[in-house]
């Protein structure tokens, strides 16, 4: 995935995981991938994204790793017309390798995104579920299997503890979640994402 040219459709006949996504590299930096990952045709994955294996990125949905690094576990699914982003160093070089959060945005083990949601320059911990049309805003730090509720919005550098669900505009904590309430997202669109990899063989 390195030497990529800088602007490619990918067809599921070139690379199994990988079907007519408009993957783009930016600067040089091409986005790299875990095995098993399912692209839908008109997902776009630009520069430094780093993926792990079994991600799911669903129709329309933007992966934009251009003036920062966009980072993603195992088996996250990033749903229709959602789109992640990041933040840049104003003008300066990035100052390390590390995860900057404010910068980058990273997404744990078993993060769910939702339909149409917006996550910019955050940390969103392993199980976390990010509901539909949420929004996330730079530096924000959502916790390990917590619940961001449809239409929320999460407020810049907002601390969201492990296992909360937090809703509204701006948003706040409601209650704590159930055991596994949002981890379980991710277990399934693990197998949506195998049922649409084996239509393309």
């Amino acid at each position: 995935m390195r030497n990529m040219p800088p602007y490619l459709f990918i067809p599921h006949t070139t690379l199994k995981t990988l079907y007519m996504a408009l993957i783009k590299s930016y600067r040089g930096i091409s986005p790299q991938f875990g095995r098993e990952c399912s692209l839908s045709e008109n997902a776009t994955i630009v520069g430094d994204v780093r993926m792990g294996d079994e991600c799911s990125i669903w129709f329309n949905a933007v992966l934009r790793g251009d003036v920062a690094r966009v980072i993603l576990g195992n088996r996250c699914n990033v749903q229709d017309g959602s789109c992640l982003h990041v933040t840049n160093f104003g003008g300066k070089d990035r100052p390390s390798e590390n995860f900057i959060n404010g910068n980058d945005i990273m997404l744990e083990d078993d993060v769910t995104v939702g339909h149409n949601a917006t996550l910019h320059a955050c940390h969103i911990k392993r199980g976390a579920l990010i509901g539909m049309g949420a929004t996330v805003l730079d530096k924000a730090v959502v916790g390990e299997g917590a619940v961001i509720a449809a239409g929320a919005l999460v407020l810049g550098g907002t601390q969201i503890g492990d296992h909360e669900l937090w809703a509204g505009v701006p948003a706040r904590f409601i209650k704590k979640t159930a055991p596994n309430q949002a981890e379980s997202y991710a277990e399934h669109y693990v197998e949506y994402s195998r049922t649409y990899l084996a239509e393309q063989k």
